[in-house]
């Protein structure tokens, strides 16, 4: 979800970049890294916020769980976003299975994102001034 972010703030004409591709830049005090940890933290995700921390860069983690995680830490700004994770789709708490529930793992926090991530890229493109033929203009035509 993370990726189609960038992909969509790139047709907005902003620098966007996904940590994992080769052309992502060093992060430097003027960029905001938005990091994802659904059940609130990982070890990659903690590493790479930490990372850009000590570059001065800024942190923004989207969590399901901000109370529990390790990742919290690292945040300068943590959106909630209320949906179901890997890390509660297993047990009731009891130790009992759960029943089934419609979407396996992290499907509806997932789905919540990019629910999320197209609303503000559709208010960010108005604050922008940006039209759609703008937009379109810069879809790649590798496709």
């Amino acid at each position: 979800m993370l990726k189609a972010l960038c992909m969509r703030l790139a047709h907005l004409g902003l620098s966007a970049h996904f940590v994992f591709d080769m052309t992502t830049p060093p992060i430097t005090p003027k960029d905001l890294l938005i990091a994802s940890a659904g059940p609130g933290g990982f070890s990659t995700v903690d590493a790479i916020c930490s990372v850009a921390k000590s570059h001065g860069g800024r942190v923004l983690l989207l969590t399901a769980q901000p109370e529990t995680g390790s990742t919290v830490k690292y945040a300068d700004a943590v959106a909630y976003v209320a949906a179901q994770t890997m890390a509660d789709d297993e047990e009731d708490g009891g130790g009992r299975e759960k029943s089934r529930t419609l979407l396996p793992m992290g499907s509806v926090y997932e789905g919540a994102m990019f629910v999320l991530f197209e609303m503000v890229v559709y208010k960010m493109g108005e604050v922008l001034g940006e039209s759609p033929e703008a937009i379109r203009a810069r879809h790649t035509n590798l496709e």
